[in-house]
């Protein structure tokens, strides 16, 4: 809802603020005075394209600022913090503060909630606060997709049932035949990958590499290179151990046990030394494990000889060349054609894969065809209920003769809303075509057809507030008292702002704003040049009583005009309000 709207600057308007509030407030005026120029400040806030002949004369810039209290949860607040701005919280309302300038040279600024944001920002939100209906504004209704909305909210929840079905296939619908139409497009791509992991898959199983066997083979293959050195190694080792010929001091298993004995003979005597001959006996066995093990090696060195080192330099060769292709190593070579096969049982399913999609499209496609039709059957309830009750609403607007027109034609194509193409179409009088809406029609006469349709579709599509500009242009008497009373009935449900001339229409508001025009004098007692300014005044009681009076004859201290407002403030609050 819109809390406040200041405005500085623009047009006559030097520097005004509008205290709004729920309900219906109207704004009044001389003509000239500046009245429009509400319109306009809340035009430029919705993102309206900026006019540098708005901007005051004399002045550097305009502005227009509004404060708006919304629910926290509302679409407005999660948008403004995307562009950077904040909304402050105050019992559980958020209240969002917009703010547009418009320089003499033309140049436009944009504020959300305190920050600097585009101007596409301002539309953005705008779209779902405030609605707009002017002489030369665009209109909530005027695109299909605006109307078809209008049109399923107004039938309620039967048609939301099965278009919110409708909606969840068609989107599963549109998935798969991507995916088909993926496999048929690329069907020659497909093929040229399996055959070429066939390829691929057959070259590594037919060297049948295993696990960490490149690792393995380097292992044994700088083993073979040296070994001869490592048969010296061995055999050196072994003869120390167990010497074929003894020398001076003999051999290492030679001296051990002769320690081990020399320390048996007298074990007797000393447990100390008792325990070093058992550990010399550990020790002795353990050294002919060893001189067994070595004299092992070595004949193993004798039996492995270039054939066996020749054999792992091939197997070795093999494995590079999987390496340098597939992998940096064969573990990695071998993850590789683990995930080459899967991916290749995945290419070979795709002619069963494309049979099972086409069954599958096809039989989607005729359960989408049956809810649309029942979609499209919904909507040609709703649409002929919609147009009778508008056109009701329009005989009491002083267009007796007009008839809202809303065609609902099912096309052969499915779309993500059904098949149907609406199109609301205004009947100025029977036997005239219907034109669609905006064509054909004066501003005033598109105004109340709008307001018609708002005062219908209010308690199913409410937008929070409602800006109406000559809705009663061309009208008078009480037809003029039925655009006040469906004005007051549309605000039952929203906030309703009106730029009006008519008493009759002002005589039902909640909040009156006159806009009053003033000129500075000069000593000749002609109007100063460039000094003409307007200011903007909310109305209590008695002060709506002498506006009514001037609206009514031009007479406010005529207390006939006077008594006469009296009235119509009286019997708007006693009109039964439909």
């Amino acid at each position: 809802m819109l809390e406040e709207l200041r405005i500085r600057d623009l047009g006559v308007i030097a520097d005004a603020t509008l205290p709004l509030g729920r309900g219906l407030s109207v704004v009044t005026g001389e003509t000239g005075a500046g009245k429009t120029m509400v319109v306009t400040a809340v035009g430029l806030l919705l993102g309206a394209r900026s006019d540098a002949g708005t901007v005051r004369s004399g002045a550097k810039s305009a502005s227009a600022e509004a404060v708006l209290k919304l629910d926290p949860g509302h679409d407005a607040v999660a948008r403004a913090s995307e562009a950077g701005g904040e909304a402050e919280e105050f019992d559980g309302v958020a209240e969002l503060v917009l703010a547009r300038t418009v320089g003499a040279d033309g140049r436009s600024r944009a504020f959300v909630g305190g920050r600097s944001a585009p101007v596409g920002v301002l539309a953005e939100i705008g779209e779902s606060l405030v609605v707009i209906h002017g002489q030369s504004d665009q209109i909530r209704l005027k695109g299909a997709t605006a109307q078809r909305h209008a049109l399923d909210r107004f039938a309620g929840a039967p048609l939301a049932k099965v278009l919110g079905e409708y909606q969840e296939l068609f989107a599963h619908w549109k998935s798969i035949q991507a995916e088909l139409e993926t496999l048929r497009g690329e069907a020659r791509e497909r093929l040229r990958e399996a055959e070429s992991l066939e390829a691929a898959l057959a070259e590594i199983d037919k060297v049948d590499p295993q696990a960490r066997e490149d690792e393995t083979l380097k292992a044994e293959a700088v083993k073979l290179a040296n070994v001869e050195e490592l048969r010296l190694a061995a055999a050196a080792a072994h003869e120390a151990l167990i010497a074929e010929e003894f020398g001076d001091t003999g051999d290492a298993t030679t001296l051990v046990d002769a320690a081990k004995r020399a320390l048996e003979h007298v074990a007797e005597h000393d447990e100390e030394l008792g325990a070093a001959a058992a550990r010399l006996a550990e020790v002795g066995f353990l050294l002919n494990d060893i001189a067994s093990d070595l004299s092992s090696y070595q004949a193993s060195l004798d039996t492995e000889g270039p054939e066996r080192l020749s054999e792992i330099e091939e197997r070795r060769a093999a494995l590079a060349k999987l390496i340098r292709k597939y992998a940096p190593s064969i573990d990695e070579v071998l993850e590789w054609a683990e995930a080459s096969r899967a991916r290749l049982d995945e290419l070979q399913d795709d002619s069963s894969r494309i049979e099972a999609l086409d069954a599958e499209v096809l039989s989607a496609e005729a359960t989408l065809r049956k809810l649309a039709a029942g979609i499209s059957k919904a909507r040609l309830k709703a649409a002929k209920d919609l147009s009778a009750r508008v056109s009701a609403e329009l005989k009491a607007l002083a267009m007796a003769d007009a008839t809202l027109v809303i065609d609902v034609e099912a096309g052969g194509q499915l779309g993500p809303h059904g098949v149907d193409e609406i199109a609301f179409l205004l009947q100025p009088h029977s036997g005239a075509p219907s034109r669609p809406l905006g064509k054909g029609a004066s501003g005033g006469e598109l105004s109340r057809v709008m307001l018609a349709i708002e005062v219908v579709l209010a308690a199913v599509d409410p937008v929070p507030t409602f800006v109406f500009d000559e809705v009663d242009a061309g009208v008078g008497g009480r037809a003029a008292v039925e655009i006040g009373r469906r004005l007051a009935m549309l605000a039952r449900h929203v906030q309703v702002l009106v730029v009006t001339h008519l008493p009759q229409v002002a005589a039902f508001a909640d909040q009156h704003i006159r806009v009053t025009k003033t000129s500075v004098r000069g000593a000749d007692g002609k109007p100063a040049t460039g000094f003409t300014s307007s200011d903007v005044q909310l109305l209590d009681e008695a002060e709506r009583v002498k506006e009514l009076a001037r609206m009514l004859a031009g007479q406010e201290d005529s207390e006939s005009a006077r008594a006469h407002a009296q009235e119509l403030l009286d019997d708007a609050k006693l009109l039964p309000r439909p």
